[in-house]
């Protein structure tokens, strides 16, 4: 049984890792889930207290990953048009032009959203595009180091 609860979190660290950059995929959540399979198996590396501060790091990883981009979006100008701008563009640029797409298509989704928005003002939307570009790029790197951290404490945990 552990075998298969290991495999099963390796799985879910992976996916979780993943789930970083894919925006469709609650990385930090599934992160986490392969820290709680692992605790399941007879070894039992992690005290109490270790999962209760991970488990409120990936709260707040999750609730900050919202609020970044809207941040990043407002301070620079923009609107909701450009958040969703962000994340259309993200989406379609990680199947049309990987990996690059993952970048560029954020920044580029955004000015889209801003310019169907207020088609009259290009200067502002090319500052919202950036606020959303930044906020998005912050959340992931924020997410990605969470899940990194966790990642490294289930391999040493594990092995």
């Amino acid at each position: 049984m552990d075998t298969f609860l290991i495999v099963l979190a390796v799985i879910l660290l992976i996916v979780g890792i993943a789930g970083c950059i894919l925006p469709f995929l609650p990385g930090p959540p599934l992160a986490y889930g392969s820290l709680l399979l692992l605790q399941f198996t007879s070894k039992k590396p992690f005290s109490e207290e270790f999962l209760v501060i991970w488990a409120v790091v990936t709260l707040a990883v999750v609730l900050a990953d919202y609020y970044i981009p809207i941040w990043g979006t407002k301070k620079f100008g923009g609107t909701k048009a450009g958040v969703w701008g962000a994340t259309i563009g993200l989406v379609i640029g990680i199947f049309f032009f990987p990996p690059f797409g993952i970048i560029i298509g954020p920044f580029i989704g955004a000015l889209v959203g801003e310019l169907i928005k207020n088609s009259n003002d290009t200067n502002k939307a090319f500052r919202s595009a950036f606020g959303s570009f930044i906020g998005f790029i912050a959340g992931t790197v924020m997410k990605l180091g969470v899940s990194i951290v966790m990642g490294f404490y289930f391999i040493r945990a594990a092995w």
